[in-house]
């Protein structure tokens, strides 16, 4: 059963694409789909989420707190040394985890968790090495779909569906 699901931002939760105002300010774009089955994951079904990504911005500051990821990590170079320590502090094993990430700053975790997973637009070396590739992309339903997989394999895909009505 999987308790703790590890989200990367950058080409996961966001297509990848960074745009800069003529202020300065970072733009990026998340998929209401995806936010909707965290949200769900968090909130209804009572499950933990993390984020661990290798930049900083406040805009996923933002996107952590609007979905209530208790467990934000940005400007991480060593993923799977942050997510060890999550999971001292959460009582959780390797075996209780699935994790999502689309680059090879993603590699050491995606090969320790229980299941890992990656949008279509993942790199090939990562498309090697996980447990499933997803058919959409990243901040297009990747996260999404990794969840509602998740769910089905948990048999607890009624109580999410229930959660809403």
């Amino acid at each position: 059963m999987i308790k703790l699901i590890v989200l990367d931002v950058d080409g996961t939760l966001t297509d990848g694409g960074i745009t800069y105002s003529n202020n300065g300010d970072e733009l990026k774009t998340f998929d209401v789909a995806d936010g909707l089955a965290i949200a769900t994951w968090t909130k209804k079904l009572g499950k933990k989420a993390a984020i661990i990504t290798g930049r900083n911005s406040l805009i996923v500051e933002r996107r952590a707190k609007d979905l209530k990821i208790e467990h934000l990590y940005q400007g991480v170079h060593n993923k799977d040394e942050v997510l060890e320590k999550i999971l001292e502090e959460e009582g959780i094993t390797w075996n209780e985890v699935a994790a999502i990430g689309d680059d090879l700053n993603d590699y050491k975790m995606l090969k320790k968790a229980a299941i890992s997973f990656t949008p279509a637009n993942g790199s090939k070396y990562i498309k090697e090495i996980v447990n499933i590739q997803c058919k959409s992309y990243g901040g297009k339903g990747a996260v999404r779909e990794m969840i509602e997989y998740i769910i089905k394999e948990d048999g607890i895909e009624e109580d999410f569906i229930k959660a809403w009505l």
